[in-house]
């Protein structure tokens, strides 16, 4: 590799911190299998496709992007980035999120083997943020036995209480 390339910890990973080794598992790259699921009260039923990105660069935090995109039109949906942090010494995990609609969040929860439960502990948004306004988010990551990963997200708003949002199934890409 000449001298004045930079080296791309993505592609040539480092060596995994201890803080975060129990999400190795979440490593990769993801893509649905097939078109999720997307309801809630105040919208018509959809169907997305999405790929997620977790990737580490030898810090004690994991990186991740993901991206939605309409099944049938393929147009962009939603875009989430961030970063995993857990808690020296516990099983206790927070996601730090950026979204595309201006929604910041702060997502804690616990890691139980393949089993990362997550719920809101903080929110921000823009003052002109398109209504109605997220008050709460609950997620799930769940690694099944045949290897695919699996993603619940539920939330409410100022007009509706908690109500499952999303579902979807991903697959490791090679």
């Amino acid at each position: 590799m000449p001298s004045t390339m930079l080296r791309c910890n993505v592609c040539f990973p480092a060596k995994l911190d201890k803080a975060v080794s129990s999400l190795d598992w979440l490593l990769g790259n993801w893509e649905s299998v097939e078109p999720g699921k997307g309801s809630y009260p105040s919208l018509k039923d959809f169907r997305y496709t999405e790929d997620l990105h977790f990737a580490q660069m030898g810090q004690p935090i994991i990186n991740f992007m993901f991206n939605a995109s309409d099944a049938e039109t393929k147009k962009i949906l939603h875009r989430e980035c961030g970063f995993i942090r857990m808690q020296t010494g516990t099983n206790r995990v927070a996601f730090i999120i950026a979204q595309n609609s201006g929604l910041v969040e702060v997502e804690e929860g616990e890691l139980v083997g393949k089993k990362l439960s997550l719920h809101t502990q903080a929110l921000a948004r823009p003052s002109f943020a398109k209504e109605p306004h997220v008050k709460e988010v609950s997620r799930v990551f769940q690694l099944q036995p045949d290897g695919k990963l699996e993603q619940t997200l539920s939330m409410s708003t100022d007009k509706q209480p908690m109500t499952q949002h999303l579902h979807i199934t991903y697959s490791r890409l090679a």
